[in-house]
C-alpha cells in the first residue's frame, strides 16, 4: 500500500508539471503569434501572462474553498447540531494527527455525498449530504470521514484548487489566443511566408485542444487522488470494509445531487453528476472519479 501511495503522489506531480508546461507553451505560441514572430515580443507577453497566471492562482487559493461551499448550498454545524458527526471527525483528526479540526458542513440534499475543501489542514472543511449522513452506520461514516481527512492531511485539497485555476485560466487563454489568430491576420499586410502560415494553424489547433487537454489531465489527478485517499483514509481507520460498504451504498444510489455541476463534481467522494447524457464510454473517459467496482476491490484487497 506505502508504494501505491508513493507511485500516486509521484504520478499526480508529474502530470501537473506537464500541465502547467503546456500551460506556458501555450503562452509563448501566443505571444509569438501576437508579436508576429518576434522572439523578445514573444517572451515578453508570455511573461505578462505569467504574472497574470500567478495572480489568478493566488485569488483562486485563498478563495477556492469558501466559494465551493456557498455554491454547494453547505451549511456550518458544530458539535451541538450533531454530536456523534463532530466527534467521529475529531477522534479520526486526532489519530491522523492533523493540527486542526476542519470545519463541518451539512448539504440539505437526500442524495448520497461528501467532499472536502480548503487551502492546507489549518484551513479546510469538510461536507456532507444529510441523506449521506442518515443513511450509513458507524463504521461506514468512519471510512467516508477518514477519506476526506486523507484529502486534507495529504493536501489533494490544495492541489484541487491549484488545478481547478490553472484549467480556469488556460481556458481563458485559448479564448484569446483563438480570437487574436484572425485579429492578427486582419492586421498583416501580405503574406509573410510559409512560417507565419504554420504558426497560424498551429495556434489555432492549441486554442482549440487546449481545454480538452487540460480537462483530461485534471481527470487523471482527481482519479490518481481518489485512490490514494481511499488507502489513506482505510489506514486510519484499520477498517477498509468501512469505506468499502459505504462507497456500495453511494454507487447504489442513482439520485443527482442538485447543487452539484461540473466545476465541482470532481471534489465529491463519487461523481454526483448521475444522469449525465451521452456515450457511455465518452462520459467513463471525461469521468473525474475511477470506477466503484475498482475501488471497493482494492479496498477489500487490503482487508484481506
Amino acid at each position: 500500500m506505502y508504494n501505491q501511495i508513493s507511485a500516486n503522489k509521484r504520478n499526480t506531480w508529474i502530470l501537473l508539471i506537464i500541465f502547467i508546461a503546456f500551460f506556458v507553451g501555450i503562452g509563448y505560441a501566443f505571444g509569438y503569434i501576437w508579436a508576429d514572430g518576434q522572439q523578445e515580443g514573444a517572451i515578453g507577453i508570455m511573461g505578462i501572462f505569467g504574472i497574470i497566471a500567478i495572480v489568478y492562482a493566488v485569488i483562486s487559493y485563498y478563495s477556492a474553498g469558501k466559494l465551493t461551499l456557498a455554491i454547494s448550498h453547505a451549511k456550518e454545524i458544530d458539535k451541538r447540531d450533531n454530536f456523534g458527526l463532530y466527534t467521529t471527525v475529531e477522534n479520526l483528526c486526532i489519530t491522523a494527527g492533523l493540527p486542526k479540526t476542519p470545519k463541518i458542513y451539512l448539504i440539505d440534499d437526500t442524495a448520497l455525498n461528501a467532499f472536502a475543501t480548503g487551502r492546507d489542514p489549518e484551513h479546510s472543511a469538510i461536507a456532507i449530504t444529510s441523506g449521506l449522513l442518515a443513511k450509513l452506520d458507524k463504521p461506514e461514516l468512519e471510512g467516508v470521514m477518514a477519506h476526506e481527512l486523507s484529502h486534507i492531511k495529504n493536501y489533494d485539497i490544495r492541489l484541487q484548487s491549484i488545478t481547478v485555476a490553472l484549467i480556469g485560466l488556460i481556458a481563458l487563454l485559448s479564448d484569446i489566443f483563438l480570437r487574436s489568430i484572425f485579429y492578427g491576420r486582419r492586421r498583416r499586410s501580405g503574406n509573410q511566408g510559409k512560417s507565419a502560415v504554420i504558426m497560424l494553424i498551429i495556434g489555432l489547433a492549441l486554442a482549440i485542444l487546449s481545454p480538452i487537454i487540460a480537462k483530461l489531465m485534471h481527470m487523471a489527478i482527481s482519479r490518481e487522488r481518489e485512490y490514494l485517499a481511499d488507502a489513506s483514509g482505510a489506514l486510519l481507520t484499520r477498517y477498509p470494509e468501512g469505506l468499502a460498504r459505504a462507497l456500495e451504498k453511494i454507487s447504489n444510489d442513482h439520485e443527482p445531487l442538485e447543487v452539484a455541476n461540473k466545476a465541482t463534481a470532481h471534489l465529491y467522494i463519487e461523481n454526483p453528476l448521475r444522469n449525465e447524457k451521452g456515450m457511455k464510454w465518452l462520459n467513463k473517459m471525461f469521468s473525474t472519479h475511477p470506477p466503484v467496482a475498482e475501488r471497493i476491490m482494492r479496498l477489500r484487497g487490503m482487508g484481506a
